[in-house]
């Protein structure tokens, strides 16, 4: 009854969480002032900037760009076009149906000096499906600009189009592809279909639930949800649910061998592998848990979203597969079921004579300490390579791998006006401060003009000068008066240089610095200082969090094995893998894919993932070593150790290799670095340091790996 009881609850849980993949854009964001520490100038502006200008909008840019100048029937083709979106309640296409989501206060055509570009700004509302609206927007545009006129929409509406285009592949293309080659690889290491069937359900069921949960949790605004932060949840639970799977899988079918009673080998099945399940789902759970410290908060809300999806990964893998197997019982494994033969078992003393594995002990147990001398000075000649690592952070330009709208448009942009045309630094000063502020910001050479918002002014804004606020219309016409909140005025000043470059990142640190001597308590915000504030806090997030992880694990470690010495060479073997996996993805993704960089976030992901992860096989392996220690003594135990958990391990790091590899179908550049890392660090994990670099030091040091416990003091004769 127990075992139809847990499949009815799986498959219920399982029913329910279904219908969520195709709802997550509805409690998720991937505005990135939404992540910033509350403290950061950008957001405290963000928050203010609404009152201001008295809507919630995300300016597009539209540049309309020709190779020869434009003429006067150019002009007034375009001017026509915006005048038609503005005569809508949500814009009027050329067609003459409407485009919902686009908000009032187009601006009119502004024509370039050179006479061959016009751009127009237009709000979007941004409780409106950006991508929609932008795709709309430009496809109307198109359809009617004059000939030999191309037309861009770009700007921040345009680049989170861009962004929400990436993503759009996440519930579907990322699932199947990852599901795919985790199935690929069952096929091949059971020789079985059913089997593969049964973990990849498991693995299925587990996402469906932590969806479930998570959305549900982000519905209530307990945890923040972004496309990235749903790409990793996917992949993690595939990955991880299907190696504490193969674990289990593997145990279930040793006790086959030895008894024909399905209930018997179900429950010893269970009670090998609760220990490094739980202890490796455990140490994987407390290290993403150290996300919570993060200041951004896509950061510190990851933890808690892949823990919850971890745990779920867990209790399938020890409930749903369990009583799925049982069921099954030995058909689960046609056309290759396990025989029932205790006397083979018996013979074997518990660990099988031939195979690869068997081999690797032997060669071990010949020259342990050239073997991992060798290994240690290789991966550490790999590590070196992590100096080339520029993980400074990326143009928002960047982030979308492949053709993009937004990058083309900001290009045509910067090539026929100020390059932070449309995405303004924004300055909140005490209105008794405007002028002074204003002088700071024209004295710079990266600022090509200045204005401050005004209600009374029919653009929103009113232009200011060394001479004060301008005024619009005849002589005599008063100047707008700015508009004020809570004693503040928002100042914007135009950029040179593209407001995702370093030029403009450089003027925004050099106006934040002058500004704090000239007008205290001034605040800089807009997309520059974002990114800045965002690049700031995440190198923060990665200096902190990094040690934290490493102390954690290396507690978890201590209280798991019952020793010091095994536990920290076990983190010190893993934390020089991940260097080398660092330091080899940093010459690829400079020499080879020749990426403009990476996020300081990247470093501190891939850390979180490859320790974490990574010394999973370590405990998978240890606790193994330890079990048989016990038995036959250290150096014994660590070669059948090695050779009981090799088939298992090997297959599990090949799975989760494949999970986060398929993270790069997602045309995000933080995402395919993180897959290129991870995966590529796990198989140096697998097949490099828990094969050969531990077994082999363990076996070097002997007993005394399990100091200060009293295995470490066993007779000499037992090992």
């Amino acid at each position: 009854m127990l075992p139809a009881l847990l499949i009815l609850v799986w498959f219920a849980g399982a029913g329910i969480g279904g219908p969520y993949f195709g709802k997550v854009s509805e409690v998720s964001s991937n505005d990135p002032t939404a992540y910033l520490p509350e403290s950061a100038d950008a957001t405290q502006v963000r928050k203010l900037l609404t009152e201001f200008n008295d809507s919630d909008t995300i300016p597009a840019i539209v540049v309309f760009a020709s190779e020869d100048e434009l003429t006067d029937a150019d002009l007034a083709s375009i001017g026509a076009q915006l005048e038609q979106l503005s005569a809508g309640d949500g814009g009027s296409a050329a067609d003459g149906g409407t485009i919902d989501g686009i908000a009032t206060g187009i601006s009119p055509a502004l024509p370039s000096d050179d006479g061959k570009a016009v751009q127009a700004f237009v709000p979007i509302d941004a409780n409106a499906d950006i991508s929609d609206v932008v795709g709309a927007l430009g496809d109307s545009l198109r359809s009617a600009a004059p000939p030999g006129v191309s037309v861009y929409v770009t700007g921040p509406a345009g680049f989170s189009s861009d962004l929400s285009a990436a993503f759009s592949g996440i519930d579907g293309l990322l699932l199947g592809v990852a599901l795919i080659a985790v199935f690929i690889i069952l096929i091949i290491v059971y020789r079985s279909l059913l089997l593969p069937v049964a973990v990849l359900s498991t693995s299925l069921f587990a996402l469906c639930v932590a969806l479930l949960t998570v959305w549900w949790l982000a519905k209530a605004g307990v945890i923040l949800l972004s496309g990235q932060t749903q790409g990793i949840l996917f992949i993690l639970v595939i990955g991880a649910a299907t190696d504490y799977s193969l674990l289990y899988v593997s145990r279930f079918r040793e006790e086959l061998r030895v008894t024909t009673d399905k209930w018997q080998a179900t429950m010893r099945a269970v009670r090998g592998s609760f220990e490094p399940i739980v202890a490796s789902g455990g140490t994987v759970i407390a290290g993403l848990l150290c996300l919570l410290l993060s200041d951004l908060k896509s950061n510190s809300t990851l933890g808690p979203v892949a823990a919850i999806g971890i745990v779920f990964a867990m209790l399938a893998a020890l409930t749903l597969l369990p009583a799925l197997l049982f069921a099954f019982g030995r058909a689960a494994f046609w056309p290759r079921r396990p025989k029932f033969e205790p006397e083979v078992v018996e013979a074997e003393h518990g660990m099988p004579t031939g195979g690869v594995w068997s081999k690797f002990a032997a060669l071990i147990k010949r020259r342990p300490r050239a073997i991992w001398v060798t290994t240690a000075i290789v991966l550490a000649v790999g590590a070196l390579g992590v100096t080339q690592l520029n993980a400074v952070g990326v143009p928002q330009s960047d982030l979308v791998i492949g053709a993009s709208e937004a990058r083309d448009g900001q290009a045509a942009l910067g090539g026929h006006f100020p390059g932070g045309s449309g995405s303004p630094a924004q300055i909140l000063v005490p209105e008794s401060d405007l002028q002074t502020a204003a002088d700071v910001l024209l004295g710079h050479s990266g600022i090509d003009g200045v204005s401050v918002m005004s209600q009374d002014s029919p653009s929103g804004s009113a232009p200011v000068t060394a001479d004060g606020i301008s005024a619009f219309g005849p002589p005599g016409t008063p100047a707008p008066a700015p508009t004020v909140v809570d004693g503040k005025v928002m100042l914007q000043a135009t950029l040179t240089a593209a407001a995702d470059s370093d030029a403009a990142a450089d003027t925004v640190r050099t106006l934040r610095a002058k500004l704090s001597d000239a007008v205290p308590g001034a605040l800089v915000g807009g997309v520059t200082a974002t990114a800045i504030d965002t690049n700031t806090a995440s190198i923060h997030d990665r200096n902190l969090i990094i040690p934290v992880v490493l102390a954690v694990i290396l507690v978890i470690l201590m209280l798991l094995l019952r020793s010091v010495v095994a536990p920290i060479l076990l983190v010190l073997t893993t934390v020089l893998s991940f260097g080398t996996a660092l330091g080899v993805s940093a010459l690829v993704f400079n020499g080879i894919f020749q990426f403009p960089g990476a996020d300081p976030a990247v470093p501190l992901f891939g850390f979180i993932f490859l320790v974490a992860l990574g010394i999973d096989y370590n405990i998978f392996l240890m606790t193994r070593v330890r079990e048989e220690s016990v038995k036959h003594g250290t150096r014994e135990g660590i070669l059948r150790g090695l050779t009981i958990t090799g088939g298992v391990i090997t297959s599990a790091g090949l799975v989760l290799a494949a999970t986060f590899a398929a993270l790069a179908v997602i045309p995000i550049l933080f995402l395919v670095q993180i897959a290129f890392i991870v995966a590529f660090g796990v198989l140096i994990d697998t097949f490099i340091v828990r094969s050969l670099l531990v077994p082999a030091l363990g076996y070097d040091i002997g007993r005394k790996i399990w100091w200060p416990s009293k295995l470490a003091k066993a007779p000499k004769v037992a090992e």
